[in-house]
């Protein structure tokens, strides 16, 4: 098994990074967020138990700190977690990164543009580079689906995706310009 790179972080873990990025909480605040009924959940979702373990990998990569710490409601502390300086840049520099693959754009794009809107990070450059690389992608499948002979559903089905990414990152860039 190998060892992820330093800045090679899991889905969970942005998020849950991304949320300390916005403000110094605790872990059940950010495992309420991460709830498929939360906000951030909504997009990526994560129990409790994956929630802490994904706070102790930021702890034990230096991007979390304990800030200290107040009451639980059913007793015992809650301990304050906060991004580090690290912790922010490496949120700061994950944003600004396009998503690679069209098929990651449902989970990464959209945690990225949700987190971003909870950190109050403009990623309109990100968004424009991340609309020409699917513009790219968009094209050559085009090309391939109207030359595929034999309809080859799969060519088919990431056409008409990337075409669909495009028109979304349309609306995003034309709202943040209104």
């Amino acid at each position: 098994m190998n060892p992820r790179a330093e800045h090679d972080l899991l889905l969970g873990e942005w998020a849950c990074l991304g949320i300390l990025y916005a403000a110094p909480t605790h872990g059940f605040a950010i495992a309420a967020r991460l709830k498929p009924d939360g906000d951030v959940g909504r997009v990526w979702s994560l129990s409790r138990a994956l929630t802490y373990r994904s706070l102790a990998q930021l702890f034990e990569r230096g991007y979390a700190l304990e800030v200290g710490e107040e009451p639980g409601i059913a007793g015992g502390n809650r301990t304050i977690l906060a991004a580090t300086r690290t912790g922010r840049a490496q949120v700061r520099k994950w944003l600004n990164a396009p998503v690679s693959h069209l098929r990651d754009l449902r989970s990464e794009l959209l945690l990225k543009i949700i987190i971003a809107d909870i950190c109050a990070i403009d990623i309109r450059p990100m968004l424009l580079l991340q609309r020409d690389h699917i513009e790219r992608m968009a094209t050559a499948l085009t090309e391939s689906a109207n030359g595929a002979v034999s309809d080859d559903v799969v060519v088919l089905w990431r056409a008409e995706a990337s075409s669909a990414a495009l028109r979304f990152l349309d609306r995003l860039l034309d709202a943040a310009v209104d």
